[in-house]
């Protein structure tokens, strides 16, 4: 029996669809498009997308069923899925249908909805909050909806970063197991990180400390690492003094290297400045150009927020910048011993040109 189910976002667009996955019909988060066509899995289980509702643009999602493999962490991290068109059909042995997926979660879906016409929407108007419910619970929806707070006012990294420090930590099937004899070392703060981070620092022989984000100078610094390396996460990086303040505290001591939301605490760190972006950029099809050698790729990417150029150090320079819109997507500093990039050069999913970035923070690390 189909659920019926409407999308209304914070501006009073509303979308008509069919609820799947959680049996309760409810969800609620700021809403964004992603633009890669394979990957949901990954996508949905990115700690990056914690408070996000996640609209798919390309119009059939499902097909290739769910692999315990394709885990980004340990759940679900996405507030709720959109989607035009929910495969239902026969998934290979040993996985699992999307819907269960969600089930099993407890996270909400909605299908049906004319996907084109909201990321049309979202794209001029901007990214913002929605709401996920069923018809007979509009009244209580829009109240929430009314009162919820902004992505800019919510710090959710503690939901996501680990709670003890782990060295070389399983990450689960189909993922490599630390080095025994390591060529560097790396103390790795988790803000939300993605186990293919970790993955692609094992394959180059790295050992990695993973700290959760409360960790302090001085346990930093007692395990000796080669360099300190940010996670990616979700959320304001502006919200994240406590971290900004520990990472300045470093700059001189260790090499600081970072992935998206490490790269904007970096920016701050070192005196820049950071913004929201419009809708940001989500997907796996972002072109970027390497300035160092003329070189554009293209990479996967996952963030609202970006570096405000102007705002950077004289020191600083920028490594990479979007192809299409000029953002800041990498950059480093000599003399603080600083490297970064916004988008995400493990992929997962996406095109696999960026990788050799992991080779440079190796090199990089002392």
């Amino acid at each position: 029996m189909e659920r019926q189910a409407i999308l209304k976002l914070k501006d009073g667009k509303e979308f008509n669809g069919i609820a799947f996955g959680a049996e309760n019909t409810f969800s609620i988060g700021e809403i964004v498009f992603n633009t890669g066509i394979p990957g949901y899995q990954e996508i949905l289980t990115d700690p990056s997308y914690e408070g996000q509702i996640v609209t798919m643009t390309s119009p059939m999602i499902g097909n290739y069923g769910i692999t315990e493999s394709d885990y980004e962490s340990d759940s679900i991290k996405a507030t709720a899925m959109v989607v035009k068109k929910l495969y239902r059909g026969p998934v290979m042995k040993g996985r699992i249908t999307l819907d269960e997926f969600l089930r099993k979660y407890d996270i909400t879906g909605i299908e049906g909805v004319d996907t084109r016409s909201l990321t049309l929407h979202l794209r001029n108007n901007g990214s913002q909050n929605a709401v996920i419910f069923s018809p007979e619970h509009r009244e209580e929806a829009e109240k929430a909806l009314a009162s919820f707070p902004d992505i800019t006012e919510r710090d959710l990294i503690d939901g996501v970063s680990v709670k003890k420090a782990v060295y070389n930590p399983v990450l689960g099937e189909g993922f490599l197991n630390g080095p025994e004899k390591p060529l560097k070392h790396f103390a790795l703060i988790d803000y939300g990180i993605k186990r293919s981070i970790i993955n692609c620092l094992y394959k180059r022989g790295a050992a990695v400390t993973l700290f959760p984000h409360t960790v302090t100078k001085d346990e930093i610094l007692a395990a000796k690492p080669d360099a300190l390396f940010l996670s990616n996460g979700p959320g304001d990086p502006a919200l994240l003094t406590e971290a900004v303040a520990l990472v300045r505290s470093l700059i001189g001591k260790l090499p600081i290297e970072g992935i998206c939301l490490g790269h904007q605490i970096i920016t701050i760190a070192i005196g820049g400045k950071t913004e929201k972006m419009k809708f940001g950029h989500h997907g796996s099809n972002q072109p970027v150009r390497d300035t160092l050698t003329g070189r554009t790729f293209v990479t996967a990417q996952n963030h609202g927020f970006m570096t405000t150029r102007s705002s950077l150090p004289e020191t600083t320079s920028i490594w990479f910048e979007n192809a299409n819109d000029g953002t800041v997507e990498g950059l480093y500093d000599e003399t603080l011993n600083v490297r970064s990039v916004q988008f995400h050069p493990e992929a997962s999913p996406g095109p696999e040109e960026a990788e050799a970035i992991f080779d440079t923070f190796m090199e990089k690390a002392r």
